[in-house]
């Protein structure tokens, strides 16, 4: 399939260690501060991040025949998210790590063979489950940022962003051109369009 899933549990459990020692540093005040996201706290966006793992689960089990839907509901989603934001700091940290635990074991029972099992989002859209482990990256890294509690954006490792970069460019709707990253190499004769350059 073109995905290297070895690497990308590897950059997810990386990434999540990351998120668990910013965790960490948090007290109880800091968890109901405001994040980047409006109107949610930081407790909102670590409840997201849990719930989030728990359902990438329930995506996972449809490879062993359990097809049991992302989310009960988006009205269910939404009461968790709402109703787990209040609580401590280290209920929260036990919580995030406790799911991502159960996240990382579901990813590893998924066989060879089962990447190509199709799954319906939470949203309805209808993939395979061998897009959920970039899925489950991108939550975790761009959350991350969303707590506003030191990790910045500029703190993404150089193979995220370039992921990243190649994922939002292909779903643009533009003329023909080509991405430079500053630094990359040159592009190869007969690139299309002109040459866009500057940082990831």
């Amino acid at each position: 399939m073109g995905v290297d899933h070895a690497e990308l549990t590897q950059d997810i459990d990386a990434a999540t260690r990351r998120l668990l020692d910013t965790v960490a540093t948090l007290d109880d005040g800091d968890v109901r501060a405001p994040s980047l996201l409006p109107g949610w706290t930081r407790g909102h966006v670590l409840t997201h991040v849990a719930r989030n793992a728990d359902g990438l689960v329930n995506l996972l089990g449809w490879v062993h025949g359990e097809r049991t839907p992302m989310y009960e509901s988006r009205e269910a989603r939404n009461r968790d998210i709402d109703a787990g934001s209040g609580r401590s700091a280290q209920e929260l940290l036990a919580d995030v790590e406790a799911s991502a635990d159960r996240f990382a074991a579901a990813l590893a029972a998924v066989p060879d063979d089962g990447w190509d099992t199709p799954v319906v989002w939470g949203n309805g859209a209808h993939r395979t489950t061998g897009a959920i482990p970039a899925a489950r990256l991108l939550e975790v890294e761009v959350h991350h940022v969303d707590l506003d509690a030191g990790y910045r954006y500029t703190d993404w490792p150089e193979p995220f962003v370039g992921r990243l970069l190649d994922d939002v460019t292909a779903a643009v709707d533009a003329p023909p051109m080509t991405i430079r990253v500053d630094g990359a190499a040159a592009p190869a004769d007969g690139a299309p369009g002109p040459v866009i350059t500057g940082p990831a």
